[in-house]
């Protein structure tokens, strides 16, 4: 691979897999990225936009590779969230290789029981 090709690759950037889930109290994203240390994780709300971004470190070993199958690159991904999700009750962990993300839902878009009155 020549030298121009290995800048190309670390300007790189890939949307991580993703699972999305939903209950009552959250919106849970769990998100793969290997490679990523809390330190290069970057997660971050503009107005309606979510952000991650997690920085990948490029391995820096002698010699060459034959065969490279594994990603090289930055992993991005941007989410709007809309106004049922509350801006102070964001969440993210990382453990082996998963990024977490918990959203949390709004009191007054959770969903709350009626108690029927007897006359």
């Amino acid at each position: 691979m020549d030298r121009k090709k290995e800048i190309e690759n670390k300007k790189r950037r890939f949307p991580a897999s993703t699972d999305i889930f939903q209950d009552e109290e959250a919106v849970v994203l769990t998100m793969e990225m290997p490679g990523v240390s809390k330190e290069n994780l970057h997660i971050k709300v503009d107005k309606d936009l979510l952000i991650i971004h997690g920085e990948r470190k490029a391995d820096e070993d002698a010699g060459h590779y034959r065969i490279r199958e594994i990603r090289q690159g930055d992993y991005y991904q941007e989410y709007t969230i809309d106004d049922t999700i509350d801006r102070e009750k964001i969440e993210a962990t990382i453990s082996n290789g998963l990024v977490t993300l918990k959203l949390g839902v709004k009191e007054s878009e959770k969903p709350r029981k009626i108690t029927v009155q007897v006359k």
